[in-house]
């Protein structure tokens, strides 16, 4: 996608000046036309390694790779022209080293177009993010459930309750001090997202927070009802196109058993016979 094509779009510098300001609207997409049908509503666009669950039926995010982002990327970046586009790195493409993690952040920004990466993790990544900054890699943070360590956190369970608020805190901090332009808030306590938010300078984008953060991310599969495997607590349910698209594909199944489809209007006539000449 040519610059002139997302001149437009807003920058990661943008972003952050919203701090305290109108609520930033973000949505993932995994694809072009879904990319489309968002980029005038939304100011960020992220293409989540959620994809893994959503569109491959992975069991979690851990089996995604690179190859299937820049897919995935690139497909988004060809539905947008308003909207500023952020990746996930996937898991294994960041934690190893600081040069890893610029390798790969700057493969997938380069192949995507995308405007910023987003990587997980919070005060243990933060010499990860400073070093990707001051290289020229915009990161928004992603700090509380961080679905890359369920393993390690023991599922999908809320984040910074009890002691663990300190942590998550300080998470918060150390994030916005590494050059974070923006911090995603995962299912945390509404409490603690909104100390969280008035304590830092950059913005919070909530999801399963509070609506007291600077902007708030859903999957879109899950807020249109096209993701049906699981319903978290935190989504709301804007449309169930995905019990209106089963009855749809039920009704065709019948049409065409009953041959009711295709009709005369789908069908195409035989070519008119040719007129003999007189002999």
């Amino acid at each position: 996608m040519s610059a002139t094509a997302r001149q437009t779009a807003p920058m990661p510098v943008d972003i952050k000046s919203r701090k305290g300001g109108e609520p930033i609207v973000s949505l993932t997409a995994y694809t072009t036309p879904m990319a489309q049908m968002m980029d005038a509503h939304c100011d960020i666009v992220l293409v989540g390694d959620s994809v893994g669950m959503v569109l491959h039926g992975l069991p979690s995010t851990l089996e995604v790779t690179m190859e299937m982002m820049i897919l995935h990327g690139r497909a988004v970046s060809r539905g947008l022209s308003r909207a500023m586009m952020v990746i996930d790195m996937p898991f294994g493409s960041y934690e190893q080293s600081s040069e890893q993690a610029f390798e790969n952040a700057a493969q997938l920004m380069r192949e995507t177009g995308a405007g910023a990466v987003k990587l997980e993790g919070g005060q243990h990544m933060a010499q990860t993010i400073e070093f990707l900054v001051q290289r020229g890699i915009p990161v928004m943070a992603h700090i509380g459930l961080t679905p890359q360590s369920i393993n390690t956190l023991g599922g999908y369970k809320v984040q910074g309750r009890g002691p663990q608020a300190e942590v998550l805190m300080q998470d918060a901090k150390a994030v916005a001090a590494a050059g974070a332009f923006s911090v995603v808030l995962e299912k945390t306590p509404q409490g603690l997202s909104d100390e969280i938010t008035a304590s830092i300078d950059i913005p919070t984008i909530g999801i399963g927070a509070s609506a007291g953060c600077d902007g708030q991310i859903l999957v879109v599969d899950d807020m249109l009802g096209l993701f049906t495997a699981f319903k978290a607590k935190f989504v709301k349910r804007y449309a169930d196109l995905g019990d209106l698209g089963e009855a749809a594909i039920a009704a065709y199944a019948a049409d065409v058993r009953a041959r009711r489809f295709p009709g005369p209007e789908h069908v195409f006539a035989d070519a008119a016979p040719k007129v003999k000449a007189a002999q």
